[in-house]
């Protein structure tokens, strides 16, 4: 004798005879009726995000971590490290989004988009970047709608002053050469990716106000979120918003990082 279990108890008996019933007054067990369900062609897909990175809304990837740099050649094959400290024109750089880290500042627009682009990413739109800072209830901040002014990397001390001993002169602040002085953010203000654990959105991104400003894919030079010494001026928390500055414009306030379409 052969049984077969389908949809109802089909029993099969040598000599053609043929008793087909359903069993439709009782209900299937619990176990049996979650195999049921449970069909790989119904089930939800998670969105894939390359490494570094968590999915949103499953609509697109967008690095956890600010984005540091390690220096490619010419093919994109890995030379070796690359300083956060300083940008030289004419450096290839691939984003790389790390935990533990000083992220990269220096950097401007066209050279954080080519790194985005160098790690088979690209710059986050302005949409994409308040959607992962905001998260789904649209909070002011990534942690919540109320101010907490420890959680996130935005009241450290002027480099300038720590550098110089005091208020620098309008001359240095408006210098491009002294706003990428290499040394500027190494006076203890510039934190490592992920150091202040309460700085992070209900999707896991961490730093998206305060430590470094980001840019945006917004051509017309838009960067978010504030830096070390300010996340309130432009705006509170995650509607911290920079216009007006060209795509080649940079500093040591200026970082970024990276979106992709989920896999």
């Amino acid at each position: 004798m052969r049984r077969v279990l389908s949809a109802g108890l089909c029993l099969l008996v040598p000599g053609a005879l043929l008793v087909l019933y359903f069993v439709l007054s009782l209900p299937a067990p619990p176990r049996l009726a979650r195999a049921l369900l449970a069909s790989p062609n119904t089930a939800p897909l998670r969105p894939r995000c390359p490494a570094g990175m968590v999915p949103v809304r499953g609509q697109f990837c967008i690095d956890v971590y600010e984005a540091s740099t390690e220096l490619v050649d010419a093919q994109g094959k890995l030379i070796g490290p690359h300083t956060p400290y300083a940008m030289e024109k004419g450096e290839r750089v691939r984003a790389v989004s790390r935990a533990g880290v000083h992220p990269q500042g220096h950097i401007s627009f066209e050279q954080a988009r080519e790194a985005c682009t160098l790690a088979g990413k690209r710059l986050c739109s302005d949409a994409e970047w308040m959607t992962a800072c905001r998260g789904p209830d649209g909070n002011k901040y990534p942690y919540g709608r109320e101010h907490d002014p420890a959680a996130c990397n935005e009241r450290a001390s002027s480099p300038f002053w720590k550098l110089l001993g005091g208020r620098p002169p309008d001359s240095i602040l408006s210098s491009p050469v002294a706003l990428n002085n290499p040394r500027l953010n190494q006076q203890g203000g510039l934190a490592k990716t992920g150091a202040f654990a309460r700085c992070v959105s209900a999707y896991g991104v961490f730093d998206m106000v305060g430590n470094l400003h980001e840019w945006t894919a917004d051509p017309g030079g838009t960067f978010r979120g504030g830096y070390y010494r300010d996340a309130r001026e432009h705006g509170p928390g995650c509607l911290y918003v920079t216009k007006g500055h060209d795509t080649y414009y940079r500093d040591y306030s200026t970082g970024f990082r990276c979106c992709a379409s989920p896999r």
